[in-house]
C-alpha cells in the first residue's frame, strides 16, 4: 500500500489530532459519493473559468459535468470573480505577481510523502495567498489555523519563497453555498515554527502508526469511527449519566455534558449504521434482527394515473409555487434577486442551544426579559 495515502492535507485535522488513525484509515478502501463527485465537477469548472479569465485558451468542461446546474454556474462565477479581484490587488503593489491554478504542492519536508493540490496561489512581493474553493454545503469551513491550508502554504513556500521573499501568508476559504469567505493571515516565521514544532513530529508519529488515539470532532470523517475503541470509551463516559435522573444533575454537570452531546448522538448513529451493514452481510447480534422498514404507497405509473383520473372528469394535478431554492435554480441567482428580493422574508428561527463560539448573536432569553434597564 502506498504510504502517501496516510497523510493527505485534507485529512490533516484528523491525523494531527489522532496520529494512529492515519494507518487504520489507510487500510480501508476509499468510498466515493455523489457529493464528492459534485465537488470535483465544481472544481473543474472553477479551474476553467479562472484560466479563461486569465486569457488562456481552455476547453469548456460543462457538457461533461454530471452535476452542473445553475447553482454551480453561479457559485463558480463568484469564485472566479473573487480570485481575479485578489489578483488585481496583488498587481497594484507588485509588477509581476504569479498566479497558479490547480497547482501541485509538495510539503514532504515536514510530512512524509506529503503533497496536495492548491486551487489557487497568488504570490507577490513579500506575500503569499492560498485560496481554496469549497463547494460543500453541510459543514462551514473556517480558515483560522486550518491545517490543510497551512500544509498547502508550506508547499508553496518551499517552492516560491526564494523568488518572492515572502513575509506573510494569507489563506482564504471560499465557500459560496454557505456565503462564507473565511481568511486567516500568519507570518512566515509563525507558519514555519508550527511546521517544525508541531506538524513535523506529529506527522512522523502518524506515518509510523504511533502516538495516542484521541476522540473529538475530528472523528466525523474517520473511516473507523464506528468501531474505534477510543471513541467508544470517550462517549461511554458521558453515557454513564444515563443512570442518573435528570433532576439530580445540577447546572454545572449539565454544562459539562452539553459540549459532548452532539458527539454522543453522532457516535450512536455511526454504530447503528455500521451494525446494519454488518447484519446485512450475515453478522448476527443477539437480540436484534433485520426487518423491512416502513414504506409508503406510490404509483407505479404516474402518467397512466393522470390519464385515468382526467378521463374520469377530475384534475389530478395540484398547482404550487416553487420554493425559494427551486425558484433560484429556475431564474438564476441574479434574476431571482432582481425580480423577487422585495418578496422575501426570513422569520426568526427556532431557538437552539449552541457553544458560545458560534458566530450568531445570542437571543433574548427569559432572564433578559427581567433585567431592568
Amino acid at each position: 500500500m502506498p504510504r502517501h495515502a496516510y497523510l493527505s492535507a485534507s485529512a490533516s485535522h484528523r491525523w494531527l489530532s489522532c496520529p494512529p488513525s492515519a494507518k487504520l484509515c489507510a487500510e480501508i478502501k476509499d468510498e466515493t459519493s455523489p457529493y464528492a463527485q459534485q465537488g470535483t465537477d465544481a472544481h473543474e469548472l472553477c479551474e476553467y473559468k479562472v484560466l479563461r479569465a486569465l486569457g488562456e485558451e481552455v476547453k469548456d468542461p460543462t457538457e461533461n459535468l454530471d452535476f452542473f446546474d445553475t447553482e454551480m454556474a453561479d457559485s463558480t462565477d463568484e469564485y472566479c470573480s473573487f480570485v481575479m479581484e485578489q489578483y488585481e490587488k496583488a498587481r497594484q503593489h507588485c509588477r509581476d505577481p504569479l498566479i497558479l491554478v490547480e497547482q501541485r504542492l509538495d510539503f514532504s519536508k515536514w510530512v512524509p510523502d506529503g503533497f496536495g493540490t492548491g486551487d489557487c496561489l497568488i504570490i507577490s512581493d513579500k506575500s503569499l495567498q492560498v485560496i481554496d474553493f469549497k463547494y460543500g454545503l453541510g459543514i462551514l469551513v473556517e480558515a483560522d489555523n486550518n491545517p490543510q491550508m497551512m500544509c498547502y502554504a508550506l508547499g508553496a513556500l518551499d517552492t516560491y519563497d526564494g523568488i518572492y521573499d515572502v513575509e506573510s501568508v494569507t489563506m482564504t476559504i471560499f465557500q459560496p453555498r454557505r456565503s462564507n469567505i473565511s481568511t486567516f493571515t500568519i507570518s512566515k516565521e509563525e507558519l514555519l515554527a508550527w511546521a517544525e514544532n508541531y506538524l513535523k513530529p506529529t506527522a512522523e508519529l502518524a506515518y509510523n502508526g504511533e502516538g495516542e488515539f484521541h476522540a473529538g470532532d475530528h472523528c466525523q470523517f474517520c473511516k473507523v469511527k464506528a468501531t474505534c475503541r477510543k471513541r467508544a470509551e470517550y462517549n461511554m463516559e458521558l453515557a454513564a449519566y444515563d443512570f442518573e435522573q435528570p433532576a439530580t444533575l445540577d447546572d454545572a454537570e449539565i454544562a459539562a455534558i452539553l459540549p459532548r452531546i452532539d458527539d454522543l448522538v453522532a457516535w450512536a448513529g455511526d454504530i447503528k449504521e455500521y451494525a446494519l451493514r454488518q447484519a446485512m452481510s450475515g453478522t448476527e447480534y443477539p437480540g436484534f434482527k433485520v426487518v423491512e422498514g416502513r414504506s409508503i404507497r406510490k404509483y407505479t405509473d404516474e402518467n397512466s394515473v393522470a390519464s385515468v383520473v382526467t378521463n374520469a372528469g377530475y384534475d389530478p394535478y395540484e398547482k404550487k409555487i416553487l420554493g425559494i431554492t427551486a425558484m433560484t435554480s429556475l431564474l438564476g441567482k441574479k434574476k431571482f434577486e432582481e425580480l423577487l428580493a422585495g418578496f422575501i422574508t426570513k422569520p426568526p428561527g427556532k431557538p437552539t442551544l449552541v457553544p458560545d463560539t458560534d458566530k450568531r448573536p445570542a437571543m433574548n432569553t427569559a432572564k433578559d426579559d427581567f433585567i431592568e434597564e
